[in-house]
């Protein structure tokens, strides 16, 4: 987290760098969709994305005798500033214009340090459900931000976003489960290793097992469960609302294709971290816009 300078108030426009470069540095999947947006909308998104990473990484990034608890709580202190006061963050300081203008709610922002405070407390989730609300606060609200930076309005497209962002962060859980292993998290429910006779010792020992084979087969489908519920709230919108969320279906391209290759490669997410390259990443992006420019049938 960004020290404020206290010598002088930072510019909209210092601010915003600050976002942006976060962003581009990130090389998240995101920032290649965020290219075909308007300059307003894609440094709005810049600012969102900043947002997530920097508050993301008090938790996953702490640093050996930091205090992430308390830095939530200054967060927290600072989004209040951002909507009914002065904030002193760069991040803050431009989420405060963009959160004004395109009127997004504060409640989503909590929502997203409530889902990243989970972190320091829960490494199990029992249920599906359990886990539900934790990928509802770490995404799906993502996307209900979204939703008011791309301008779609339908109320179907509240539930575009919300089967998105679970199908985003579950394709996110399944490839990164070495990952959260070494930091003492398993995302997968609990009744679901029980279910398929998967001690959570084997699970930690990272050992390819008929058993985990079954299981990832499992999840997978789950995963595309929420990305067909996305797909199919997305075509039932106005062709205005179908066109506006163009930018969401470049991501939806880019994570489904990440969890086509996590089931190509027999689940193999012990290894080397499953990725696109940066020219695979552009050719879909640019590819899902370009059929976006297509006449749409069968909208309202």
């Amino acid at each position: 987290m960004p020290a404020p300078d206290k010598d002088r108030a930072m510019t909209l426009a210092e601010a915003q760098a600050h976002c942006t470069a976060v962003t581009k540095r990130s090389g998240s999947n995101f920032y290649y969709s965020f290219l075909f947006l308007s300059r307003a909308r894609r440094e709005a998104m810049y600012t969102v994305y900043a947002f997530c990473r920097e508050v993301d990484s008090v938790v996953d990034e702490a640093a050996p005798g930091s205090d992430p608890q308390g830095q939530l709580r200054q967060w927290r202190a600072e989004l209040a500033a951002a909507y009914h006061g002065t904030p002193t963050y760069p991040v803050t300081i431009s989420l405060g214009d963009h959160a004004r203008r395109l009127e997004i709610p504060e409640e989503y922002f909590e929502d997203l340090i409530r889902g990243v405070e989970m972190d320091l407390t829960v490494t199990r989730y029992r249920t599906f459900e359990d886990l539900c609300r934790y990928c509802y606060r770490v995404a799906s609200v993502v996307g209900l931000i979204c939703l008011k930076i791309f301008g779609a309005r339908s109320a179907h497209a509240t539930d575009y976003a919300i089967n998105l962002g679970l199908a985003f962060q579950l394709t996110n859980i399944l490839r990164d489960l070495a990952i959260d292993a070494d930091r003492g998290r398993i995302y997968l429910p609990q009744e679901d290793l029980a279910r398929f006779g998967l001690p959570e010792g084997e699970f930690l020992r990272r050992t390819y097992s008929p058993a985990f084979v079954e299981l990832m087969r499992f999840e997978c489908a789950r995963a595309r469960a929420f990305y067909q519920k996305a797909s199919q709230a997305v075509e039932s919108l106005p062709a205005a609302d179908r066109r506006a969320l163009t930018v969401a279906e470049i991501m939806r391209a880019l994570y489904e294709r990440l969890l086509n290759r996590i089931e190509r490669s027999d689940y193999r997410v012990f290894g080397p971290r499953i990725s696109l390259a940066p020219s695979h990443r552009l050719a879909i992006a640019a590819g899902v816009w370009i059929r976006s420019l297509l006449p749409i049938t069968g909208s309202k």
